[in-house]
């Protein structure tokens, strides 16, 4: 998308909501559950790689931030706290309402919390995990630093064992986050169009494992063989058993892949989102078990393919038209955090329950329960690299952090049968290398397609753009209102309309407290539906006629001045006539294709 608003007028915006004395500038229907929630976010956060025991530490930490603090980047030793510290609610960033601390860019953050290691622990190793916290991050443990990361949206863990001690422990998190755009930040930086978002942003949690226990898993479905191919990883290489629902079963070893036979395998599908479950067990040398942990997978491949001519993506060996919205993830009240879970759920049964196919993840990743929602609804996913801003600046330093979170979001997304798409890059933000980086990652995840410059057409007016990359698997244009003008495929690309539309209607009492824009706009939700559906029969034309394979409709709420998506940005209203909408989608995506 190409509507900006100035850095300046997000702190003037900021001024105007501390004067509001930590009321919601705009609440949803999940604020206040989320502010009386104990441990937010309780459910087990990973379920691709769930175990039974597990401790949330969301909810009240002490808190201290600010610039003129102790620098948290990085730091040696933790800070003192006061005896009666700020409390912030975890896992909702600094710079929002549910926070509790609703400040812009405390730069360095400090927070608290103490813990007790249940009885029924003893003599396994206890890991943290640490699902999202922008940007920098140390870990201490009863006053021992236990690790750092840097990165704002991969997961990131540490074995904490040797610094625990028996009753009550305490664990201090310091995080830094400059927000100068020399790290992926995607619309939560400096050149970003929305309120920043620092800090912890996902659940923080521990759980107990053996010393030889399930690290990681990666799986992937090769239909051809009727197969799953497995790879587990392990502190060292043991005995391990994969079970799946359908009573198929085999034995290998960790560190190395085998294969699940997965005979007259039942497909997945928007249609019919079929999941497998998957159990793994690892046991020792004597046929002790070790550590098991259940999954999931889906049966699916997408590749392209030639239907009468034309180069179309294909899913499990058909063209299904990818019709979807632009999803940002943002929310009034908790910024790049979902109040809920069932706030975060809404707006994918919402897409699911309109007739869209599609969700384009934009600029953001999501928790990995997000990802499971989309394997159980049905839902495909592109999943876009959140933007670096300043990539010419210092670009030994930039251009690497950019290329391991974008290797470590993949790794850690990779066993999501919605995801279909990886977009490394939008409209020539922060791009750089786009040809390589695209060749790269298409050798990296072979079982997906490869968007490499979504929109190339666009372009901000500080850089030049990139352009083209000319390789990859889509060929992607951006076209605002719409759809005419939008790319047709060649020899080796399909054809994708990444984003259009992005049609306006102010609604009273239901938008945020700026001056609002779209590309256009119409006075009512009659003419609005009238308007989307006019566009959607002009979408149908071309890919009939012009062979398009992919329509991102530009999007699924309004985000702060933007006021131009399906739904408000408190999700209260639908701008639309559903059923209408439902019904044209839904017609598009079964057109016949001549």
């Amino acid at each position: 998308m190409k509507k900006h608003i100035s850095t300046a007028a997000f702190f003037l915006l900021f001024l105007s909501i501390q004067s509001l004395a930590q009321s919601p500038l705009l609440p949803t229907r999940w604020t206040s559950e989320a502010l009386a929630a104990t441990t937010p976010f309780p459910d087990y956060p990973r379920p691709q790689l769930q175990r039974s025991e597990w401790l949330c530490l969301n909810g009240k930490w002490d808190y201290k931030g600010g610039s003129s603090l102790a620098d948290a980047l990085d730091p040696r030793k933790p800070i003192s706290f006061d005896k009666n510290p700020e409390q912030i609610l975890v896992p909702y960033c600094p710079e929002s309402y549910l926070s509790g601390i609703q400040r812009p860019q405390e730069i360095n953050m400090w927070y608290r919390r103490k813990f007790t290691i249940p009885s029924t622990w003893k003599n396994k190793q206890v890991i943290i995990h640490c699902d999202a916290i922008a940007h920098n991050a140390t870990i201490f443990i009863n006053g021992h630093k236990a690790g750092s990361h840097a990165g704002s949206y991969d997961a990131f863990s540490f074995d904490i064992t040797p610094h625990l001690i028996n009753g009550e422990n305490t664990l201090i998190i310091a995080v830094q986050d400059r927000n100068d755009g020399r790290v992926p930040s995607g619309k939560s930086g400096p050149r970003g169009d929305y309120t920043f978002c620092s800090g912890i942003w996902q659940t923080v949690w521990l759980e107990p494992v053996s010393k030889n226990y399930i690290e990681t898993i990666r799986l992937l479905p090769d239909l051809e063989n009727s197969r799953l191919k497995i790879f587990v990883t392990s502190p060292s290489t043991t005995k391990v058993t994969a079970i799946a629902s359908n009573g198929s079963q085999t034995q290998s070893t960790t560190n190395g892949y085998f294969y699940l036979p997965i005979k007259n395998p039942k497909l997945w599908s928007p249609d019919s989102p079929f999941l497998y479950d998957l159990a793994l067990k690892l046991e020792d040398a004597k046929g002790n078990t070790t550590d098991e942990v259940k999954s999931y997978f889906g049966m699916r491949d997408i590749k392209l393919g030639k239907i009468n001519g034309v180069t179309r993506p294909l899913i499990n060996g058909k063209f299904i038209l990818q019709l979807g919205l632009l999803d940002q993830g943002y929310w009034p009240d908790g910024i790049l955090t979902a109040p809920t879970e069932e706030a975060m759920k809404f707006d994918m049964q919402f897409t699911k329950n309109a007739g869209y196919n599609l969700i384009r993840k934009h600029m953001k990743t999501e928790p990995q329960r997000f990802y499971y929602w989309a394997d159980k609804l049905g839902l495909f996913v592109w999943q876009d690299m959140p933007a670096i801003w300043f990539q010419n600046d210092d670009t030994a330093t930039t251009r690497s952090e950019f290329r391991k979170e974008l290797k470590t979001l993949i790794d850690q997304h990779y066993n999501s049968p919605s995801i279909i798409t990886w977009v490394p890059f939008n409209e020539n933000w922060g791009a750089f290398d786009v040809t390589p980086i695209t060749d790269w990652l298409k050798q990296y995840d072979p079982s997906r397609l490869v968007n490499g410059n979504s929109g190339f057409n666009n372009n901000p007016p500080y850089q030049k753009a990139y352009g083209d990359p000319g390789n990859g698997d889509y060929v992607d244009t951006h076209i605002y209102v719409g759809p005419y003008g939008a790319s047709q495929p060649d020899q080796h690309r399909a054809a994708s309309l990444g984003e259009f539309g992005g049609v306006g209607l102010f609604v009273r009492d239901h938008m945020w407290p700026v001056h609002n824009n779209a590309y256009d706009y119409e006075p009512t939700k009659a003419r609005l539906t009238d308007r989307y559906v006019f566009l959607l029969d002009e979408v149908e034309q071309l890919v009939k006629y012009k062979g398009l394979s992919v329509a991102i409709y530009t999007q699924t709420t309004d985000v702060e001045h933007e006021v131009n998506g399906v739904l408000t940005y408190d999700r209260a209203v639908q701008k639309m006539d559903l059923d209408r909408i439902k019904a044209v989608n839904e017609a598009v995506i079964k057109a016949k294709i001549p």
